[in-house]
């Protein structure tokens, strides 16, 4: 038996698949049929070979079990401090009882608790949709649990939203979340994914959708802070209308295999987009990122600055598309991407592309891969500085550009400090 047929038998016995997201399950499952994994073949998987996850994938029951999770754990995880409000999941699982009580002035809830609410009829599989991309599809098929958020309109959220996703086995982790921001509301969001200890190993799969309507404000920031057995594969997809912002920042320090996807669409004038990334990779860790910014509208602008530090050898990946259609004037977009590579068997691939359909537009992408700069590290060293630490102080002030950005200072500052231990040691 293949391994698409493994998938074809585990969806025929998932014991959820005639909830209320059936609909949408059968066609992401004849999506994936149609497809199956992506491979190397693929132009958008070129440098990322997903065979080993592939061959491993079982998705034959609910998948997932939880109860190895305790207090004191989550507590030692909440990196944007105690002030936020904040859903526990373990495995997939919500968990309520570590969760804290959720607020009632606009709608924060776990998803399975809500599949029959009107906007996430309305919304969920229509942002993110299935037909070509294999993992959201299996994502769609599968999905358990995860987070939706509905900000009414002019409401500005105070505390953070602190989404604490652990894994504490090997069954695959999947989860969904649907984020819909309606007009002049605010708020900020943190997802973080850790395992419980050094032996857990296996896949996570997380989608995430977002709305952001007429000036509405998202800020989003994801850590992904799993050992080196894990995998995970994500997709966040956003769309944003007229005057509206979302801003986000990707922190990866852990997993063996880790995909990020973030597309955002700009379908709503005098919208802007700012994208930030910083992967610290050592061992044989690899971190791919894709990005695409969809200009579609007229006066828009997008930000994009991702960085990496590589060493031992670990591999990254950077491919950034900056899309801006024939209608989108006016449209400022720049996009930047540089590395440092310590090691001579680190390896770093970067694709920046420009796709450009207007002709009165502001555009411009680079993208740099080196070495330390040995005018600043002999600076340095010259004032007594030891050669480690030079090369590590110049490492963190590197990655400091990224996390500079990040707006909640507790999170920021213990960013830094998780940033500045794996640098140490690479």
């Amino acid at each position: 038996m293949n391994t698409t047929d493994n998938i074809i038998t585990g969806f025929d016995n998932f014991e959820l698949k005639s909830d209320a997201l059936s609909d949408i399950r059968s066609k992401a499952i004849d999506s994936f049929i149609k497809n199956g994994f992506p491979t190397t073949r693929h132009e958008e998987w070129k440098y990322t070979s997903v065979k080993d996850i592939a061959e491993k994938l079982s998705l034959t029951t609910k998948r997932a079990s939880a109860g190895s999770l305790k207090e004191s754990a989550v507590n030692e995880l909440m990196f944007a401090g105690k002030d936020v409000t904040l859903l526990v999941f373990e495995n997939g699982l919500f968990q309520e009882s570590l969760s804290s009580p959720l607020p009632n002035d606009y709608i924060i809830k776990n998803l399975a608790s809500v599949l029959n609410d009107a906007a996430v009829k309305q919304y969920l599989g229509k942002i993110a949709q299935s037909e070509n991309e294999s993992f959201v599809a299996l994502n769609t098929a599968f999905v358990n649990d995860g987070v939706f958020i509905h900000v009414p309109a002019k409401k500005v959220v105070d505390k953070p939203v602190h989404i604490l996703y652990v894994n504490s086995g090997s069954e695959p982790a999947i989860t969904r979340n649907l984020v819909i921001a309606e007009p002049e509301s605010s708020i900020q969001l943190f997802e973080s994914y850790h395992s419980l200890d050094e032996t857990c190993e296996g896949l996570s799969t997380n989608v995430t959708e977002v709305v952001v309507k007429r000036n509405g404000n998202v800020t989003w920031v994801k850590a992904q802070l799993e050992n080196e057995l894990t995998s995970q594969i994500s997709f966040t997809q956003v769309e944003q209308e007229q005057d509206s912002r979302f801003s986000s920042t990707v922190f990866t320090t852990g997993g063996h295999l880790v995909r990020n996807n973030l597309h955002i669409r700009l379908n709503g004038t005098n919208s802007n987009a700012h994208m930030y990334g910083l992967y610290l990779l050592s061992g044989e860790q690899l971190c791919d990122n894709h990005t695409l910014v969809d200009h579609a509208m007229p006066h828009c602008e997008s930000n994009e600055l991702y960085k990496g530090v590589l060493g031992g050898k670990s591999t990254g990946v950077f491919n950034g598309k900056i899309f801006v259609r024939q209608d989108a004037q006016k449209t400022n977009a720049y996009q930047s991407n540089k590395n440092i590579l310590l090691s001579d068997d680190a390896q770093m691939n970067t694709k920046p592309q420009l796709e450009i359909f207007a002709d009165d537009v502001k555009c411009s992408h680079g993208t740099t891969t080196g070495q330390l700069d040995d005018e600043a590290l002999f600076y340095l060293r010259a004032r007594g500085i030891g050669e480690q630490s030079a090369r590590t102080l110049l490492n963190i002030a590197f990655a400091a550009d990224v996390l500079n950005h990040i707006e909640l200072e507790t999170l920021k500052h213990n960013l830094q400090s998780i940033a500045e231990e794996k640098l140490m040691h690479s």
